[in-house]
């Protein structure tokens, strides 16, 4: 089924992949890396500052992640996907009224937990959960949401800072934030729940069984992927976090900069849709050992970038190698574990994402203060995903072994 085909077929389910990823860029820090300066400046914080209060409030949110992720196992997302959405509504109004540092860490903490962790969690669990065979295709078209708001939004919202206050903004996304979450009801009206249960037993992971969290989290193939999630999202993050410092240490204008993500987005799109095929076709865990390779490159180029078109190429590489991510460990921990428990050990997943993402930002924002440059950052940074692709080839090989040769405990 070509993918034209399978979106016909299937579009008001993949529609609410799509629409969750979207509106989980309300958590994603680069949204909140567009309104880096503003914050700074309305609450007297410095890079440092900002970056560990955005690390606290992160951790926070990955922590209860780990407990509440599990509830996607036992909820429909026509609950669960609506309470979320309404939640980040609640937090974009609350952004929009605060005045103190507690109750920005607050609101970030709220944001950060239902917007990068439970929106972007519902969304990737329902994908897997609903789509057996065509399992790549459904999580590839869902990705789409987030790189969508991650093309456009930026430049957007770059611009009309600079004729709405930027509080008044945050009233404008609560407000959208509502009527997304009507419109996601309204898609689900009839969930996809017959097709997933009728498949599920087919839905096993390796040695045919489904794998319970417990017995996941005791896999060395779980903790050889952790490497390749955590530095991905918390140096990814770390780039775009900074990026008002990153556009000014290279002497180029806030809005220059953010005008070539879109070209990083449009390979991410172009990524994920190519890696969603290659998962139907040859199975995520097989591609899994080459897709952060681009990464490596990128940021050594961030280091070295005497002009913004190497930034440019930097930031396609980027988007080459995110659209791996996004796709293909989705797709392995179903591969691996099966779809029965996927809710729980996906939860245990997007923690270790979340907790990179609090990290990247506030060990850099500190190496900062303290005099280390954000460009020598990026050579440590790029070493991190050379180790983590040597990782994700013995994962790679030890999924490929028969279950005799296989370490592994129950």
């Amino acid at each position: 089924m070509s993918y034209a085909q399978f979106l016909r077929a299937n579009l008001p389910y993949l529609s609410v992949g799509l629409l969750l990823t979207f509106l989980s860029s309300f958590g994603q820090t680069f949204f909140f890396a567009i309104f880096g300066g503003e914050i700074r400046a309305a609450y007297d914080l410095t890079n440092g500052d900002w970056g560990i209060l955005y690390m606290v409030a992160t951790l926070g949110s990955a922590a209860l992640v780990v407990v509440a992720g599990g509830l996607a196992d036992y909820f429909r997302v026509r609950s669960l996907g609506v309470l979320v959405v309404v939640a980040i509504a609640i937090g974009c109004l609350a952004f929009a009224l605060n005045t103190s540092v507690i109750g920005l860490a607050i609101i970030i903490f709220a944001l950060r937990f239902f917007g990068q962790g439970m929106a972007t969690h519902v969304s990737a669990v329902a994908m897997s959960r609903w789509f057996v065979a065509t399992r790549g295709k459904a999580l590839a078209i869902a990705g789409l949401g987030y790189m969508f708001a991650e093309a456009t939004l930026p430049l957007i919202l770059v611009w009309m800072k600079s004729i709405i206050d930027w509080r008044n903004l945050w009233v404008f996304f609560a407000v959208f934030c509502l009527m997304m979450a009507t419109l996601l009801f309204h898609l689900l009206r009839q969930e996809r729940t017959p097709q997933a249960v009728a498949q599920e037993t087919s839905a096993t992971g390796i040695d045919s069984r489904h794998w319970t969290r417990t017995e996941a989290l005791r896999s060395p193939i779980f903790w050889l992927l952790a490497p390749a999630i955590i530095s991905f999202s918390a140096f990814g993050t770390t780039f775009f976090f900074h990026q008002v410092h990153f556009a000014e240490i290279k002497g180029w204008s806030h809005l220059a900069l953010v005008a070539v993500f879109p070209l990083g987005t449009i390979t991410l799109a172009i990524s994920s849709i190519a890696y969603g095929w290659g998962v139907d076709r040859f199975g995520a865990t097989r591609l899994l050992p080459y897709y952060i390779l681009p990464y490596v490159a990128a940021f050594v180029l961030h280091w070295y970038a005497p002009s913004l078109w190497w930034t440019a190429l930097a930031v396609i590489l980027m988007g080459l190698a995110g659209g791996g991510h996004q796709t293909l460990i989705n797709a392995a921990f179903a591969e691996i574990y099966g779809t029965r428990h996927i809710g729980g050990i996906k939860a245990a997943a997007v923690a270790l994402m979340v907790f990179g993402s609090a990290i990247g930002p506030g060990m850099s924002g500190w190496l900062i203060d303290r005099g280390v440059g954000f460009e020598v950052q990026m050579l440590g940074y790029a070493a991190s995903f050379v180790v983590a692709a040597i990782l994700l080839v013995f994962a790679s090989r030890i999924v490929a072994r028969p279950f005799t040769d296989r370490t592994v405990h129950s």
